[in-house]
């Protein structure tokens, strides 16, 4: 009987042993874990801030981005109404000249309308006429010439080869100024006529006199 005693406290010894030392691996586990949790979640925040810190340097950059693109159209904008208040016929005027007159160097730039049916030559009665309406432009001195043309209405214009000052009718022969005009009108050329310089073209136009 007490052999048997002394092997059941044994067992019971054994059996407690065992308990005790379950008990201590979970707690030292649980003690751990959340060491490891706190670690994943440090690990976590550290590869979240960059991310963050680049969203918001991309904020910043955007409205600047946007703010020079607006500055770019405002300036594109403004180039672009130079001419915009000007009439488009003063604008063609001075494009003409910008093209085709002799002298740029000019300090005034005029300008005299010309209906179809008035002589080439209005100091010679037997001038040929011309046969649509014209627009002479010319400089305020004979030396800066002259140019004299149709506006065709589709970016081209009929050229006139006429001279800003005729000899006089008693030094030509009868008959000539019918010739020389009516050879005028046939030899008279297409052109197409460039937009040109803005600035240019606005220097021109500044300087105009429309008679």
């Amino acid at each position: 009987m007490k052999k048997h005693r002394k092997i059941y406290f044994c067992i019971t010894a054994l059996l407690l042993m065992i308990l005790l030392a379950g008990y201590t691996g979970s707690k030292d586990e649980e003690a751990h874990q959340p060491s490891n949790q706190a670690s994943a979640v440090q690990s976590d925040e550290k590869h979240t801030e960059p991310e963050e810190s680049t969203k918001i340097h991309k904020d910043e950059a955007e409205p600047t981005k946007a703010a020079n693109d607006t500055s770019s159209a405002e300036e594109k904008s403004k180039e672009d109404n130079v001419l915009a208040a000007y009439s488009s016929e003063k604008i063609e005027y001075a494009r003409v000249w910008l093209q085709l007159g002799p002298n740029q160097e000019i300090d005034e730039l005029n300008v005299r309308h010309i209906a179809a049916g008035e002589p080439i030559n209005p100091n010679d009665d037997t001038s040929a006429s011309y046969p649509e309406n014209v627009t002479q432009l010319a400089g305020s001195r004979l030396v800066d010439g002259s140019v004299t043309y149709h506006g065709n209405g589709d970016g081209t214009i009929h050229v006139y080869n006429v001279p800003l000052r005729w000899d006089s009718a008693d030094d030509i022969e009868k008959g000539v100024m019918r010739e020389v005009t009516e050879s005028i009108i046939k030899n008279r050329k297409t052109v197409y006529v460039d937009t040109g310089d803005d600035e240019k073209i606005k220097r021109l136009i500044d300087i105009m006199m429309i008679h």
